[in-house]
């Protein structure tokens, strides 16, 4: 059976959602679209349907809930899910206001735990300070669990299209490395995605303003044209950069830049809020324990969300639960008003700087807690800055803007910005970015930016995800650009020991810039020796600035901003014949897969391949 409906996943750090076309009603630019309204516990025993799933997972105690309590209108039906020891999990509304009060059983930012190296993200550590007595889970089971139950949701309310016959499409964020991104493909199929294709948020941003436009997007933006997409949601802050192309008399627009990982978003926020309020209940004499400033954080979100999103509220109550027996009279109140919540995120977060401003960094610790690795610089505006920067050339050599960019610009000028993620509900902080931007280009005598209008903040993601699975069947408008990045292997030089000096590291390009999906490349006259029998690893590096590398090209020395170690790469080549401890003369090769991960193959002289996989279990060391 042929697919029915192009499906969009939006699967956010602090929502999800479910968006589609219909493809036998749309045509062209014209499409008949939707979005899944999705049932869900917002109480025990008490479902209701809502346009967005809350990815927080509950797992209560097992005495707390009766079975009853948990049903929901799948729950009887034959999924073809395994178990598990989180059966008894909540996703959802439930789970983010009972977590509230509980937050030690509550899993928060499963997506930023995901692309966090440091960890295994296999291993159940969430929630990751929870007491011994708590199930955990892991980042990848619940990322799965909030894709189980969107496909779940689908398949009830459509059960003659079903799920895993249509065309679906989940979103991460550009900035996701490899593998964080073959995590979250791993999660898709876990979740019973037979065949999921990935698609960076910013350009489902991009994809969903151009299909909200009806067509007219051609008269907001103009061949020449830059248009830089912010998006702040709640576990990142993701930029990208697409300029705006004419081929053959029709414009086209083509992602020429990405942003490096940034863990900065609402969460930072919402935690910076539960401080300022701690402080303001010291002062009158009430000290919080570990435990409330965790509840006091979840409170703190639900008041920034709503003083941001309506400009008629003034205040909104936080209650505190007390440790006590007495949990209700126990209680803390206090309040956050809508001034203070948006003027100490917009001083602490979207400070106006200069052009030239870059994040601050700081000497780290001997000994840390695990937990996420947030930024060290909360403002939002210098790490645009610096993002800025370091793209002053990306457009150089693109087609259609060979001479616009002069020599004395420090940053590459965008004409247009859309602006995405919930935390732009609140005009006051979309319009002092926007003042920012514009004070920067007044500085180098360029013309202001515009805003450009009709953005969806809350499902714009989920919609612009459906809106490219339609795409990709030939109907609408594509982004082209390829891979964000160029792609490097780290190969040790051939030296004596030298006391005291380590052997040089080459980087040696396995994936240029821009390489199209789909497309398959071998390094060209590059053999290496990989041990079959045995795990290889090799260290791995990434660029968002080098444009011009090759595949197969060596770089003897880089900058200290134009690479970024990220996560080893490994092998394990099955012995196929051979002894243990052979050496098999290989090629690499890399395909940027339809799907939109990237994969590497040791295939040797025989035709015989190896996958060369991303090690997603730990963080590389090499300091």
């Amino acid at each position: 059976m042929s697919a029915r409906y192009a499906i969009g996943i939006d699967l956010g750090t602090t929502h999800s959602a479910l968006s589609y076309v219909d493809l036998e009603a749309s045509d062209g630019e014209t499409t008949a679209h939707g979005v899944l309204p999705v049932p869900q516990l917002t109480a025990p025993g008490t479902v209701e349907s809502l346009p967005l799933l809350p990815s927080f997972l509950y797992l209560p105690h097992p005495d707390e809930l009766a079975p009853g309590e948990l049903a929901l209108p799948w729950n009887n039906e034959s999924s073809g899910d395994g178990g598990g020891a989180s059966d008894t999990a909540v996703a959802g509304e439930m789970a983010r206001s009972r977590g509230a009060t509980t937050p030690i059983r509550l899993v928060s930012s499963a997506k930023s735990w995901l692309c966090h190296p440091g960890v295994d993200r296999r291993a159940a550590i969430l929630p990751s300070d929870a007491p011994e007595e708590v199930t955990r889970v892991s980042p990848l089971e619940a990322s799965t669990r909030y894709l189980q139950h969107l496909r779940r949701a689908w398949d009830s309310a459509h059960p003659e299209a079903p799920f895993d016959q249509q065309q679906v499409t989940v979103t991460i964020p550009a900035s996701f490395d490899p593998g964080a991104r073959e995590l979250t493909a791993e999660a898709a199929r876990n979740a019973g995605y037979t065949s999921a294709n990935l698609l960076e948020e910013p350009q489902a941003a991009l994809y969903s303003w151009i299909q909200g436009s009806g067509g007219a997007w051609r008269k907001q933006v103009k061949a020449g044209d830059i248009v830089l997409v912010v998006d702040v949601g709640g576990g990142t802050s993701d930029f990208s950069l697409i300029a705006i192309l004419e081929r053959d008399g029709k414009l086209e627009p083509h992602r020429v830049a990405v942003g490096d990982h940034i863990l900065l978003g609402g969460d930072n926020m919402d935690l910076a809020l539960a401080h300022l309020v701690a402080r303001k209940l010291a002062a009158n004499g009430t000290q919080l324990d570990a435990w409330q400033m965790r509840a006091l954080t979840y409170g703190c979100r639900g008041a920034k969300e709503h003083l941001l999103a309506d400009a008629n509220a003034t205040t909104w109550p936080i209650v505190v639960p007390s440790r006590g027996s007495k949990l209700i009279g126990g209680s803390i109140r206090t309040e956050l008003t809508r001034d203070e919540v948006t003027t100490f995120i917009t001083d602490g977060f979207f400070p106006r700087v200069e052009a030239s401003a870059r994040p601050a960094t700081r000497t780290r610790a001997g000994l840390t807690q695990l937990g996420l690795p947030y930024a060290h610089d909360a403002a939002v505006t210098r790490h645009l800055a610096a993002f800025l920067a370091r793209q002053a050339g990306a457009t150089a050599e693109l087609e259609g803007f060979e001479g616009r960019v002069a020599p004395e610009h420090s940053f590459l000028h965008p004409s247009a910005v859309l602006f995405n993620g919930g935390v732009f509900k609140s005009d006051i902080l979309a319009r002092r970015v926007m003042d920012t931007i514009n004070d920067w280009l007044y500085m180098e005598g360029a013309e202001g930016a515009r805003m450009l209008e009709g953005a969806d903040l809350d499902l714009a993601v989920a919609r612009g995800a459906a809106y490219y699975s339609y795409a990709r069947r030939g109907g609408g408008v594509r982004i082209r650009g390829g891979t964000a990045r160029s792609y490097y292997v780290g190969v040790e030089s051939s030296m004596p020991a030298i006391p005291g000096m380590e052997p040089p590291i080459q980087a040696l390009c396995v994936a240029p810039f821009g390489m199209e999906e789909g497309s398959e490349l071998e390094l060209p006259g590059q053999e290496l020796g990989l041990v079959v029998g045995e795990p290889v690893h090799f260290r791995f590096f990434g660029s968002t600035t080098r444009r011009q590398d090759s595949i197969g090209e060596v770089l003897d020395f880089w900058g200290p901003d134009e690479l970024q170690e990220l996560n080893e790469i490994q092998a394990t080549l099955p012995l196929e014949g051979r002894n243990p401890g052979d050496v098999v003369q290989v090629k690499l090769h890399a395909l940027a897969t339809e799907a939109g991960t990237l994969e590497l193959a040791a295939v040797a002289q025989d035709g015989q391949r190896w996958r060369v996989e991303f090690d997603v279990r730990n963080a590389p060391d090499h300091s």
